[in-house]
C-alpha cells in the first residue's frame, strides 16, 4: 500500500506541533520534514523533538526534504545528522542549480560525482537519497533523471516524480512511466493551467491514472505527499487528505 503523506513545507507558517496535530486529524500515514524551517541541518535536538512528537500522534517520518545541491564544498553531515535523529532512512535532494540544457560535460561530471560521495555517506548510516524531479536541475526530464541514476549507479539513489509544471495529463503521466522504476515518492497537488494552485480533485482525471498506474507498476512509490494546498490553508488539509486516500482505496 502507497502511504499517504504531507510535506512539512506546505505548511512553513506553521510549527512542526501544528503540522503533526492537523495530518493526524487528517488521518495521514506520514510526513516528510523539510529542512529549511521545520526540523534545520544540524539541529538533532529538534529533530530528534519533532521525531517523538511525529511518533506520539501515530504518524511516521518517511523522509527528510533537504535543500542539498550536490555543489562543491558543501556539507552533507549537518543533513545526515538531522535525518538520522528523525529516524528518516531517505533523504530528498537536488541535482545541482542548473537545468539539463544549460549544464556542460564539466558541470554534469561534478554533479555526479558529488552525489556519488553523497550516496556512499549517506549509505554508511542506513539512508537513501532521492532526487527531486524538478526544473533547474540536472532531473529535470524523464530522461535526463535517467541518465543522471545511470552515471551515479546505486541502488541507494531513487528519484520522487511530480507532474511538470503546465504538461497536459499525458505527458506527466510518460513521465511517470519513464521513470516508475525508480520512483520511491510522488508529490501530490494541483497546479493548472500553470502554477495556479487547485483542490487536488481539479486534475483527478489526472491523479485517477496516475495511481492506477503506480498500483500497476512493480516498483511502487512507497509514499504519497501531499504538497502546496491552495493558499497554504491548514483549514484544506482534510479534504486534500480524503481525496488523496480515495486514490489509494
Amino acid at each position: 500500500m502507497i502511504r499517504a503523506g504531507l510535506c512539512s513545507v506546505t505548511f512553513r507558517q506553521l510549527t512542526a506541533e501544528q503540522i503533526v496535530d492537523a495530518a493526524a486529524r487528517a488521518q495521514l500515514d506520514v510526513i516528510e520534514w523539510g529542512g529549511d524551517v521545520h526540523v534545520p541541518p544540524g539541529d538533532t535536538a529538534r529533530a530528534v523533538e519533532v521525531a517523538r512528537v511525529t511518533a506520539d500522534a501515530g504518524l511516521a517520518v518517511c523522509s527528510y526534504g533537504s535543500y542539498f545541491r550536490a555543489s562543491a564544498g558543501e556539507d552533507l553531515t549537518p543533513i545526515l545528522d538531522s535525518a538520522e535523529a528523525l529516524g528518516a532512512d531517505r533523504i530528498r535532494i537536488w541535482a545541482g542549480s542548473l537545468g539539463s540544457a544549460d549544464a556542460s560535460a564539466q558541470d554534469w561530471g561534478r554533479t555526479v560525482d558529488r552525489i556519488q560521495d553523497a550516496v556512499a555517506a549517506a549509505s554508511t548510516r542506513g539512508i537513501t537519497l532521492a532526487l527531486e524531479f524538478h526544473s533547474g536541475t540536472l532531473a529535470d526530464t524523464a530522461p535526463t533523471t535517467l541518465r543522471l541514476l545511470a552515471d551515479v549507479d546505486s541502488s541507494a539513489l531513487t528519484t520522487y516524480w511530480q507532474p511538470t509544471v503546465a504538461a497536459p495529463d499525458d505527458v506527466a503521466l510518460d513521465e511517470y512511466a519513464t521513470l516508475s522504476a525508480h520512483v520511491s515518492a510522488a508529490h501530490v497537488f494541483s497546479w493548472w493551467p500553470v502554477k495556479e494552485r487547485l483542490p487536488l480533485h481539479a486534475r483527478d482525471g489526472l491523479w485517477r491514472r496516475f495511481f492506477e498506474a503506480a498500483a500497476a507498476a512493480d516498483h511502487r512509490p512507497r509514499d504519497a505527499l501531499l504538497e502546496f494546498i491552495p493558499g497554504a490553508d491548514p483549514d484544506l488539509l482534510a479534504a486534500e487528505a480524503a481525496t488523496l486516500r480515495s486514490y489509494l482505496v
